[in-house]
């Protein structure tokens, strides 16, 4: 048997749905290669597999098991503590394809994590360079920081002042009467981001690091203000909700559209709301012209989400860490401004007599956003969208709603992708086996429409065997059969045998 065609068996049961856990386990072996690897990592794994890869001894097993965005977070939990730093740093980091549904890790990790004194027993990472996995992993919610605020451990009170904004009033206070001196000196210097005059005389120089973030979040001084004109520094003003009035009307009619686009939806603007509604740009029109349905930042923040972006934008979808009131979303979805039905087919609580209709908006965006957001977007809908838009099919693939028959009308589709979604088809007459691409060709073999003998045939060619060794059709005495060969170089048995 060449080496190809085995490898090609393993990976193929590595991502057969219907294999057991007994069959799986078998992959985990250190014979079985990069297969239990890649299966670990990139699969929804039964609990009896999640719990052998969890305490394996291969690193590179729970290497990948940490990085599986299948796997309910919580099973993992263990991993947070592993003796390899790198396990816990592939926990931290997040998978290797982030999901664009950003999947929060559950608190009792993120403190696992905060609180650790080291970085592992093999020390090849500290606990501060894993902590700064995980600050750009995505996987800490917005909430997290004020659910901290009141812990019992120091160290999560000092990551809650850090996000002095985030917080409430009563925390604050409390934070600043802190025990811990470290907290309350984080939180003193949480509080001079809100004094306009200690933001003037600690403001970084001109080009450095931090002047950026200063001037987009902190309150300013009107001789910060004006020094932000005269260097041309305005658009953070322009998204810095502390900046004040007067300085508003200024970059309301300001020469540089992209500044005028900034501040036209911002819920804080006065009279020159009805000045940009009158705005060369039409863009700077039809932001000002919403401008008056948007009364609260969180409300701002979901329109930004919106208006700078195009049918094919895939960025994370995140849960906000204030949400505007449902009866928001349901005004944007009845609104005549197609942006506002499209924030409102951005909301996956929408209701479903308002996602039915949403469905079919004249406006192609508003049925984009709400295909890739809204767990109650019809099936035909999320497939319409995988045939037309393919930045978004890795997304979409993920959905529980999206349809796994239906699809045969695309097996003549000029997109190989297409095809491949239609080869797949449990209800397609003849799945294209002879397709001229390998894609196609392996998701045709992986039909579990096809009859055992068709199988045999296919699992011994090397341009469907991955894909016949995946088939959920395959009986498991037949899996086991591979693997022996494959794990042990035992003869093949009959192709009889396992029938």
């Amino acid at each position: 048997m060449p080496d190809s065609l085995r490898e090609l068996w393993l990976r193929g049961i590595a991502f057969n749905a219907a294999a057991p856990a007994d069959v799986l386990i078998r992959l985990l072996d250190e014979a079985a290669g990069e297969a239990g690897s890649l299966m670990c990592e990139g699969r929804d794994l039964p609990d009896a597999v999640t719990d052998v890869a969890l305490r394996h001894p291969a690193e590179r097993i729970r290497r990948a098991l940490a990085r599986n965005l299948h796997v309910d977070p919580a099973r993992l939990a263990p991993l947070a503590s592993d003796p390899s730093g790198l396990v816990r740093a592939y926990l931290a980091g997040g998978p290797r394809l982030q999901p664009r549904w950003v999947r929060p890790l559950p608190d009792d990790i993120l403190v696992s994590f905060l609180t650790a004194r080291e970085g592992g027993e093999d020390g090849r990472l500290t606990e501060r360079e894993i902590a700064g996995e995980l600050w750009s992993s995505r996987q800490v919610p917005p909430s997290f920081p004020r659910d901290m605020a009141g812990h019992d451990h120091p160290a999560l009170r000092l990551y809650a002042a850090f996000q002095w904004q985030s917080l409430t009033a009563a925390q604050r206070d409390a934070l600043l009467d802190d025990p811990d001196p470290a907290v309350r000196e984080a939180a003193t210097r949480g509080g001079r981001q809100l004094d306009p005059a200690t933001v003037e005389a600690e403001l970084p120089p001109i080009g450095s690091r931090n002047r950026w973030f200063v001037l987009d979040t902190c309150a300013l001084s009107p001789a910060v203000v004006e020094q932000c004109f005269a260097h041309d520094e305005v658009n953070p003003l322009a998204r810095n909700r502390h900046t004040p009035a007067d300085a508003l009307t200024r970059l309301a009619r300001h020469p540089d559209t992209e500044i005028r686009k900034l501040v036209a939806t911002r819920p804080d603007l006065g009279p020159e709301a009805a000045e940009l509604r009158q705005d060369p740009d039409e863009d700077v029109r039809m932001r000002a012209r919403i401008q008056s349905s948007i009364r609260t930042w969180a409300e701002f923040e979901e329109v930004q989400k919106v208006v700078d972006h195009g049918p094919d934008c895939t960025c994370p979808i995140t849960r906000p860490a204030t949400e505007p009131s449902p009866d928001w979303y349901v005004a944007c979805a009845a609104s005549e401004e197609p942006v506002l039905r499209r924030v409102a087919a951005s909301w996956p609580g929408l209701p479903a007599e308002l996602v039915g209709t949403l469905a079919l908006d004249d406006d192609e965006e508003v049925r984009i956003r709400l295909a890739c957001h809204h767990p109650l977007a019809p099936p035909r809908l999320l497939l319409d969208v995988f045939a037309t838009r393919p930045a978004h099919r890795p997304h979409l693939l993920t959905l529980p709603a999206f349809p796994r028959t239906g699809r045969a009308h695309l097996v003549g589709h000029p997109d190989p992708e297409v095809r491949a979604l239609a080869a797949a088809d449990p209800t397609v007459p003849e799945p294209p086996l002879e397709d001229p691409d390998d894609a196609v060709r392996r998701a045709a073999a992986a039909n579990p429409a096809l009859t055992p003998e068709t199988l045999e045939t296919l699992l011994t060619d090397l341009r469907t065997a991955e894909g016949a060794a995946a088939n959920p059709s395959l009986p498991v005495p037949r899996m086991h059969a591979l693997l022996d060969h494959c794990l042990s170089g035992a003869a093949t048995p009959q192709t009889g045998a396992w029938r």
